[in-house]
Formats: C-alpha cells, structure tokens, sequence
C-alpha cells in the first residue's frame, strides 16, 4: 500500500523546488542574493496557494527525507535554500575544489549526438551537474529515457584552467564541459 503521505510530501518537495530554484514569484516571495527564503514566508506563501498544505514539521521531514539532498537550512532554521538548480541568479558562495581525475554524467539518448559535438552546457542552469558516481550518474540519466553515461577527464580539465565546485549535496558544479573532456560509456 502507498504511502499517502510520503506523496504528498514528495509533491510539495517538487513544488519546493520549482518555487526555490525558478519561480519564487510563483508565490509571491523573493530570494536573497544567496538563494535563501524566509522559512515563514514559504510556509505561508504554500498555503496560501491553496496547492499544498505545509508547515514546519512537514518542511523539515521534507529536507531531512529528500533523497537527493536539495535543501538546507540554515543554523537555526528560519532560511531555506536550494543546493543547486538555479535558474535564477543567485550567487551560492559554493566553494571551488580539485575534482577527482573522473567525474560522470548522465543524459537520455536522445541528447548524445548533441553533447558529442557540442559537449555539455548548463542550457537555463547556471552550472553543469556532474556525479562523483556512476551509479548516481545512472539514476539520473533513467529520467530522461535511454541512458547515457560520459565520463569526464577532469583531471586535464582542471590541469587546463577549467574551476569546479562541490555543492552542499556533494554535486560537482562547472560550468560547461567541452566535447574533448568527454568519454562515452555506452549505454545503461
């Protein structure tokens, strides 16, 4: 039997997400120039909505239960933010690290022959997201049909000047990844 409350969450989760790293005028409340919202005024806003019901137990079972990690709070819990995802500029003071030698990522098919030519561009994204894993890198491209898995040679990207970041989530951010970076490894 379903869980009737976990998809409820699970659907105020992805209307979290849409208002957090999209459209924060969906109900009427602003970010700050870090991506952080006001707790209260994204409870409110929800409800106001009439879409959803939320308030604060349910919003922290909703960041502590996310499979993929896409929020935080601050100290003591009245900012939320999105970890990455933004479409709208927000400067996430992500911190730049030395990425490991091969990090990985995960498309539909029918995108390859693009991203062959092409290499990987952040599209209405801010950054390139790239696994740590392939198995996650695998998860990932499931949602978008036929999976494709690229392995990326980020060790020469880094040692040709290309930054990366690591987000709170533990996502590697850069902000594209030329074609010659890229290694297909076939289909999932």
């Amino acid at each position: 039997m379903r869980n009737v409350r976990s998809d409820r969450n699970k659907n105020t989760g992805r209307f979290i997400s849409l208002i957090l790293r999209q459209k924060p005028e969906t109900i009427g409340i602003t970010l700050d120039e870090h991506g952080w919202a006001d707790v209260q005024e994204l409870i409110e806003g929800i409800n106001q909505s009439g879409c959803h019901t939320l308030d604060m137990e349910i919003l922290e079972e909703i960041v502590r239960t996310d499979e993929k990690q896409r929020y935080s709070f601050n100290d003591d819990h009245t900012l939320i933010r999105a970890n990455h995802g933004h479409s709208v500029p927000v400067e996430m003071e992500l911190r730049e690290k030395i990425p490991p030698d091969i990090l990985w990522h995960g498309t539909g098919e029918k995108y390859a022959d693009s991203i062959d030519v092409h290499g990987l561009i952040p599209k209405s994204r801010f950054y390139v997201h790239l696994s740590s894993d392939i198995e996650t890198a695998k998860k990932v491209a499931c949602r978008h049909g036929r999976a494709v898995i690229y392995g990326i040679d980020c060790r020469q990207m880094a040692a040709d000047g290309y930054r990366f970041f690591e987000s709170a989530n533990h996502v590697w951010l850069t902000k594209e990844v030329p074609a010659k970076y890229l290694r297909k490894e076939g289909k999932a």
